[in-house]
């Protein structure tokens, strides 16, 4: 019998000229096979195959094994053809029908996009509409499928409002026409299989909005960008690459990280070294890697923490403007080459954080922006949907769809990349509906409130699934207010993040270090008020790249005197933080002082190194690095008062400060004492726990950094003199703008 009715069907050329357009929901009724009535005196229900080749001369139509071919019929005169077939020869045994496309001198033989079922499953659907998808990444976006034994690529994307989304690409001549998406009903979600495509192929969707607008977006889930400015997405393998950190990742979720040392080098990859021999001066993240990873076991570093390197538009954003969530940026390689990064961080003991911004987004049109001409992943009202401050969009942390990106994001980091922590972005802005704005510009929760119900019930949403699914991954709040519980866990009412930045001692401390030495002791509290505040939360104590741009200037010139006054403030200035109970953070180039202020597009001041003043800097900071790692008590009880004790914070006239910090073994301690004067103290006495000879285990006065070298020597022996009211004391040389920590021997 043959396979082929020679009878024409019914043409519905509506919604023919509405998929031209790019405005059709659902292509399959047009394209594709599927089941008609036709009257032509047998009792059969044939099918009809349609195919869209606007540019071929003609199209035929052939079985999987290519052994029978029949020419199809063109039907409209832009290209559409389509042929009636007596029995079911798309879906034999032994696989698709392919057409045979003739165009001049060139023959195609291709698989139907359209005569694919769908990959989303009803439980896919009903779960990511609900917000518990939290691997939607594995479903939404361009992966490779293997469907009735036909391999190509698999493209869906979230859209509901959108009148017609069309797949384009190289692969189609970026041709809006040629590869209309399926729209799943009631989820919103759009697809489309095409087969025989690979990886490395660039897309966009081409979306009709709400409004019949047309333009292009870059994939939402893709996993891999061109370098900007252009901004196609690109069909990228995850699962090429051959991970090597199996041990880190078991200790990492047997141990306890927060009793652990945890001194973190804050860089931004662009600017941190350079290759001037490479268009605009990036380094690729393997040859970062293989440096950073020299550099931290030198300085003692016990974490690398990596400025956003998600997908954005505009570099001078430093990547907290994302457009590209699940793709890093390509501007210091691909996929695989951030994946090394990890892996040879792990395998030498470093950690990895990275930031992660969902607090907002910009509005560049091929972003997430009016998606499908409406407030899809952003609030409607300007009110509640934009930033002032930044000029951005605001996630609608209250629609379900959006929370389940944000949080399969935050997961996707996790699982793919191996990230040992997060660090979120602005999360005060996320928490009040009020942030930076006036009266009459926001608009109060259902409660009446300012704060962001939404929001609040996301992050905590988030911090417990992280935590959940991968133990051990730390989550870091840049939260800069006195929100209440940011660190303590959702069960008791907190937000449920590892630790918080403690903007409040940094800006305490850089206010007061600031100041001349004669004015200080007029400021003495702000340097003793974080210690009333400093068991309340899981404190991390941040000198940031915010602390050296936009006319702050470099750390080292904030430093008040003359150059030898600065060097020695900085050196003081850090090891009172080191001493200080919380985990440790630094940005790129304050660990030697640099003299200017950060730019993004110039590399550090490595020059600078080759000076004693510099080098003795960067040296003592890894020194401290290594005491740190060293003294249980300086990491071991960060965020308990049982790891801290006074000993002398009254010494405001003197601008001294003394203090016991504690191991969980109590009996191990060590003791700090700080001179915040040019003046060097002799004889000055500081009570101890109890007798003994004090070894003194540092000192920022030494020669070896540039000091002046007052100080203590071999240590020295505790006496039984009443001091600060302890029974037995040791007579010391506190040095010039100095710190010296000792521990009984």
């Amino acid at each position: 019998m043959n396979a082929w009715m020679d009878v024409s069907v019914p043409l519905d050329t509506a919604a023919v000229e509405a998929m031209m357009q790019g405005a059709s929901a659902d292509p399959q009724s047009i394209l594709g096979p599927t089941q008609v009535a036709v009257d032509d005196g047998r009792s059969l229900v044939p099918t009809v195959v349609r195919g869209f080749f606007p540019r071929a001369d003609s199209v035929w139509i052939t079985n999987a094994s290519e052994t029978v071919e029949q020419q199809m019929n063109r039907v409209t005169q832009a290209g559409l053809y389509e042929i009636v077939c007596e029995k079911n020869v798309y879906q034999t045994d032994s696989g698709q029908y392919k057409f045979i496309v003739h165009q001049g001198q060139h023959k195609m033989t291709i698989h139907d996009p359209y005569a694919f079922e769908s990959q989303m499953s009803e439980l896919d659907l009903h779960l990511f509409n609900e917000g518990s998808h939290f691997d939607i990444y594995d479903r939404l976006g361009a992966h490779r499928r293997e469907i009735n034994g036909v391999t190509g690529i698999n493209f869906t994307v979230w859209a509901p409002n959108a009148k017609g989304i069309s797949l384009v690409g190289d692969f189609n001549h970026w041709d809006k026409s040629a590869n209309p998406m399926q729209k799943l009903i009631p989820s919103g979600i759009w697809e489309l299989f095409i087969p025989e495509l690979g990886f490395g192929e660039k897309y966009k969707f081409s979306v009709t909005d709400a409004n019949g607008n047309v333009v292009e977006k870059s994939d939402p889930y893709g996993f891999y960008s061109e370098v900007p400015p252009c901004t196609a997405s690109i069909v990228s393998d995850l699962n090429s690459y051959q991970w090597n950190d199996g041990a880190w990742l078991a200790e990492r979720a047997s141990e306890d990280q927060l009793s652990k040392p945890i001194s973190v080098y804050e860089i931004h990859p662009g600017s941190w070294q350079r290759d001037d021999e490479r268009e605009n001066g990036w380094m690729n993240y393997r040859d970062i890697a293989t440096r950073i990873v020299d550099y931290c076991k030198e300085f003692g570093f016990t974490h690398v923490e990596l400025m956003p390197i998600t997908e954005h538009p505009f570099t001078g954003s430093w990547g907290y403007q994302t457009v590209g969530y699940f793709a890093p940026t390509s501007r210091y390689g691909t996929p695989e080459d951030l994946m090394f990064f990890v892996d040879h961080c792990h395998q030498n003991g470093i950690g990895v954080l990275v930031d992660w911004v969902p607090a907002h987004f910009p509005k560049d049109g091929h972003g997430l922006g009016k998606f499908d001409g409406t407030a899809l992943y952003e609030h409607a009202d300007p009110r509640q949907g934009e930033h002032p401050d930044w000029d951005t969009l605001i996630f609608n942390y209250s629609r379900n769809e959006v929370k389940n990106f944000l949080i399969s994001n935050a997961l996707f980091w996790l699982k793919h990349y191996h990230f040992d922590g997060l660090r979120v972005d602005a999360v005060a802005s996320m928490l009040y509906l009020d942030y930076s704005r006036e009266d009459g510009e926001w608009v109060p929760n259902e409660h009446g409130g300012r704060e962001n119900l939404g929001a609040i019930d996301f992050l905590k949403r988030l911090n417990e699934k992280v935590h959940e699914l991968h133990p051990g991954v730390l989550t870091i709040a840049e939260e800069s207010t006195a929100w209440g519980g940011v660190s303590h866990p959702t069960s008791s009412g907190g937000l449920g993040f590892s630790i918080k930045w403690n903007m409040g001692w940094m800006n305490d401390t850089l206010r007061y270090i600031s100041k001349e030495p004669v004015h200080r002791k007029y400021h003495h509290n702000e340097l003793t008020f974080s210690l009333i505040y400093a068991f309340t939360e899981n404190f991390m104590l941040p000198f940031s790249h915010d602390e050296v741009v936009h006319g702050k200037g470099a750390l080292l010139d904030q430093m008040p005197g003359d150059t030898w006054q600065k060097f020695a403030n900085l050196r003081l200035l850090y090891s009172y933080m080191w001493t200080h109970p919380g985990k440790k953070l630094m940005f790129m180039g304050c660990e030697w002082g640099q003299w200017n202020e950060w730019n993004c597009d110039d590399g550090l001041q490595w020059d600078l190194c080759q000076w004693d003043t510099h080098s003795g800097l960067r040296k003592m900071v890894g020194d401290l690095n290594r005491l740190y790692k060293q003294e249980k008590s300086l990491h071991e009880v960060d965020f308990d008062s049982a790891g801290f004790e006074w000993v002398d914070s009254m010494s405001s006239e003197k601008s001294v400060l003394a203090y016991l910090r504690r191991a969980k073994d109590p009996a191990d301690c060590t003791l700090t004492g700080l001179n915040f004067t040019p003046v060097v103290y002799e004889n000055y006495r500081i009570g101890v726990p109890e007798p003994g000879h004090y070894q003194e285990l540092f000192n920022s006065d030494s020669e070896l950094y540039a000091g002046t070298n007052q100080g203590n020597g071999m240590g020295v022996e505790a006496e039984q003199i009443e001091a600060q009211g302890r029974e037995w004391s040791i007579n010391v040389t506190l040095p010039p703008l100095g710190a010296s920590i000792f521990k009984k021997a």
